[in-house]
Parts: structure tokens; C-alpha cells; sequence
């Protein structure tokens, strides 16, 4: 597993990268709209899913903190709901999840119903 300086270094890095992407995507949402309807159409579609975009950047964005928040209070690497330890492989794979896996599995359940 990586080191916690390593860990904090991929983190920022990928928070760097994420605010610049929202960045873009808010300035593409300023952009003047056309002034033909077929156009605005077509621009309102590309505005919705680029929306739907910058809500997922700024959701990986706060688990991101959160989970730097965590490498500062010695708290990373357990799961904030049960308190076991968070495994590796999943540390590695999402460096910023705050779930152990069946923690995870039993959240995403609970969301279906």
C-alpha cells in the first residue's frame, strides 16, 4: 500500500485536476447562448449533461477533502461507518472512499429501495 504522503499527493493532484475541469465546464455554461432555437436546443442538452458532469467533479471534490481531512486526523483507512479498517486494494483503487466495502454495498442497497 502507499504511503500517507504518497496517498496526499495523489489526492491533491487529483483535486487540482477536478477543479480545473470544473473550472471549464462553468465558463463552457457561461458561454452566449446561439440565437438560432434548433441551436439553443442542442446547446441546452450539451448544458445539461455538462452539469451533470460538474455535480460529479464537485462530489469527487468533497469526498476528495474529506478524505484529506482523514489523512490529517489519523482517521484514514477506517471506514466511517462500522470503524473497521478500510482494505487496501480498496484504498488503492478509490484513495478517497470513507466506506469499507460492505459498508459501500449496503449504502448503495439502501439508495435502490
Amino acid at each position: 500500500m502507499a504511503s500517507q504522503a504518497d496517498v496526499k499527493k495523489q489526492l491533491e493532484a487529483r483535486l487540482a485536476e477536478l477543479a480545473e475541469r470544473v473550472e471549464d465546464i462553468e465558463e463552457e455554461l457561461r458561454a452566449p447562448v446561439s440565437k438560432s432555437f434548433s441551436e439553443q436546443a442542442t446547446e441546452r442538452e450539451s448544458d445539461e449533461v455538462l452539469e451533470d458532469l460538474e455535480e460529479a467533479n464537485l462530489a469527487e471534490i468533497a469526498a476528495i477533502r474529506a478524505a484529506l481531512g482523514r489523512l490529517e486526523d489519523g482517521s484514514y483507512g477506517e471506514c466511517a461507518s462500522c470503524g473497521k479498517d478500510i482494505k487496501p486494494a480498496r484504498l488503492e483503487a478509490i484513495p478517497y472512499t470513507a466506506l469499507c466495502v460492505d459498508c459501500a454495498s449496503e449504502q448503495e442497497k439502501n439508495k435502490r429501495h
